[in-house]
């Protein structure tokens, strides 16, 4: 599959199926993150796996849009790794860098025949205290990831695309 192929079989996937993901096919999916690029080669992020039945169950009080995945991925950036840029120290990484590395296992996830959806309505507080996260790791986005179930489709609006010239300007 190219990947513009993979990029339009990927869709927001918000029913899955009752069905455990093999552990090769998530350490598959984790293996790709490892290869996203991050600012300076920091790797200023972690992935923490909820798979257990409690965490799984504390996920559910946390989120209404975990979509009954079997596994959900938290991304957190990690603040005393991240790069600061040097005139503008406000301005850091961490963000993008969790980002990139959960596009990398969106798109590894769909290459093993797995469905996920980027979440961010969640408390960062919530989520941080409930999986008791260092203090220095903020989460950025929730992933719920796991088969897809046979009656899920994508959004209606899925497929709408803007006109490239209405979102590219060569300057």
């Amino acid at each position: 599959m190219t990947f513009t192929e993979l990029a339009r079989a990927r869709y927001s996937v918000r029913k899955f199926a009752d069905k455990p993901i093999e552990s090769e096919k998530l350490n598959a999916v984790l293996q790709a993150a490892r290869l996203a690029p991050t600012a300076k080669n920091l790797q200023a992020y972690h992935i923490y796996v909820v798979q257990s039945p409690e965490g799984m169950e504390k996920m559910r009080t946390l989120t209404p849009c975990h979509y009954g995945a079997p596994v959900v991925l938290i991304f957190t950036k990690d603040t005393q790794q991240e790069w600061h840029h040097p005139q503008e120290p406000q301005r850091t990484s961490g963000v993008q860098d969790a980002s990139i590395v959960a596009t990398h296992v969106m798109f590894a996830a769909t290459e093993q025949g797995l469905g996920t959806c980027w979440l961010n309505f969640f408390s960062q507080p919530a989520v941080s205290r409930a999986y008791h996260l260092p203090a220095h790791e903020i989460p950025v986005l929730l992933m719920p990831i796991g088969y897809v179930a046979d009656d899920c489709a994508p959004a209606d609006r899925h497929q709408e695309r803007k006109e490239l010239n209405d979102l590219v300007t060569y300057l």
